[in-house]
C-alpha cells in the first residue's frame, strides 16, 4: 500500500490516499521518498493557475529517496536497490525523437513531465520514474534535504552556462534572489564570473553577497538599473513577475544575453532599438537534461553549493505549501517524509 497527499481542488488542502501501484514496467524504478522540495510551480498547479489541473492533483517533483524497486530492463551497472537517488520534473522521455537522440531529451515531446502528471507527484510515500536514465544518483557529501531543490531549481539555472557559452571572464546578473536565484548567484560566482544580484529590496543584500555575489543593485534605490546600463554579458531572471524589459535589455552589454527562468503573468513587450541595434537576445529555459542535471549536482559537490532550505514534516504540508504561496520561504521549502 502507498501513501499520496492529494488536493481535491484548486487552493484546496491535502488529504492522505492510499492506493496500490500498478505493476512496474521494464524500464521504471520506484523510489521511497524520504525528502520533497516544494517549488512554486506545484502551487501553480495546486492553486491551478494555468487551468490545466486535473483534480486530485498529487504534486511535487523534487524527490529524493532510496531505490525499492527496478524494472527488468533497469542497468544494474547504474542503480542498485537501496541506492539514494534523485527524481526530479522530468522523470521519462521517448529516447527515439531527434530531441532525445542529440541529448536534449528536456524538449522531448513526449517527456515524463512529473509536474503534470495528477496523481504521480513526489508528494507521496513513493514516486516512480518511467525511465532509470532520468534517476539521478546523489552525490555522497550532498544531503538529502539539500538534495531536492537541485533537482529543479538547480538544474533550472545550471543549464543555461553551458547552452550561452557564459565565460569565467563574464560579467553576469541574476534577477532576483529566491529560490531559484539564491543557487544561481552560487553557480555563478563559483564558475569564476563577476556576479552583480539585483533585487526590488535592498533587504536582499546581506544575502546575495553571502552566496557569493560581488556587487547589489536594489532597483528601488537611488539610480536603480541606470547605474548598471551596458554593464552585463549575461542577465539571468529566475523572478515569476512581469518586469521592466526594455530597462533589463538596457543592461546588456553588445551581444548580450536575457535569460527569462522564471513565468511572467503578461506578454513580453520590448523596444526593438533595445534589441537589434546591439545584437542583444532573449531566450527561455527549463530544467536540463540528464546529463546535464549530472554536471550540475557533480560541480555543486565539488563546490560545495548548497541550497538554503528550511524543513518541514509531511505532517505539517498545508502549512509548507501556503509558507511558499506567501513567498515566506528562505530560500526553499523542502518536505521531510
Amino acid at each position: 500500500m502507498r501513501r499520496a497527499y492529494a488536493v481535491e481542488r484548486a487552493g484546496g488542502p491535502v488529504r492522505v490516499h492510499e492506493y496500490e501501484p500498478a505493476p512496474l514496467g521494464p524500464l521504471e524504478v520506484e523510489v521511497a521518498v524520504t525528502h520533497c522540495g516544494v517549488c512554486h510551480t506545484d502551487l501553480g498547479v495546486i492553486d491551478d493557475e494555468w487551468g490545466v489541473a486535473r483534480f486530485p492533483v498529487v504534486a511535487g517533483h523534487e524527490a529524493v529517496g532510496v531505490i525499492e524497486a527496478l524494472g527488468e530492463a533497469v542497468d544494474r551497472t547504474r542503480l542498485a536497490v537501496g541506492q539514494r537517488v534523485g527524481v526530479g520534473a522530468t522523470a521519462g522521455s521517448c529516447f527515439a525523437c531527434e530531441w532525445c537522440l542529440s541529448g536534449r531529451q528536456q524538449l522531448c515531446p513526449a517527456k515524463d513531465n512529473v509536474v503534470v502528471r495528477g496523481t504521480g507527484g513526489a508528494f507521496a510515500s513513493h514516486v516512480r520514474a518511467s525511465d532509470w536514465r532520468h534517476v539521478q544518483p546523489i552525490p555522497d557529501v550532498i544531503a538529502s534535504e539539500h538534495a531536492g531543490p537541485f533537482l529543479c531549481a538547480g538544474t533550472t539555472v545550471f543549464p543555461p552556462l553551458l547552452h550561452h557559452g557564459v565565460r569565467p571572464t563574464d560579467r553576469v546578473a541574476v534577477v532576483g534572489i529566491g529560490g531559484l536565484g539564491h543557487l544561481a548567484i552560487q553557480f555563478l560566482a563559483k564558475w569564476g564570473c563577476h556576479v552583480t544580484a539585483i533585487s526590488s529590496t535592498p533587504a536582499k543584500r546581506d544575502d546575495a553577497h553571502r552566496f557569493g555575489a560581488h556587487d547589489f543593485v536594489a532597483t528601488t534605490e537611488g539610480a536603480g538599473l541606470e547605474r548598471v546600463s551596458n554593464s552585463f554579458d549575461f542577465v539571468l531572471s529566475t523572478v515569476s513577475a512581469d518586469l521592466p524589459w526594455d530597462a533589463y535589455l538596457a543592461t546588456l552589454r553588445p551581444r548580450g544575453t536575457l535569460c527569462v527562468l522564471g513565468l511572467p503573468s503578461g506578454a513580453l513587450t520590448i523596444s526593438p532599438l533595445n534589441l537589434l541595434p546591439g545584437e542583444r537576445t532573449i531566450v527561455g529555459g527549463v530544467t536540463g537534461s540528464p546529463t546535464e542535471t549530472r554536471q550540475m549536482l557533480d560541480f555543486a559537490a565539488r563546490h560545495d553549493i548548497r541550497p538554503q532550505v528550511e524543513i518541514f514534516p509531511a505532517a505539517r504540508m498545508d502549512e509548507a505549501l501556503d509558507h511558499v504561496r506567501q513567498g515566506r520561504a528562505h530560500y526553499r521549502a523542502v518536505l521531510e517524509f
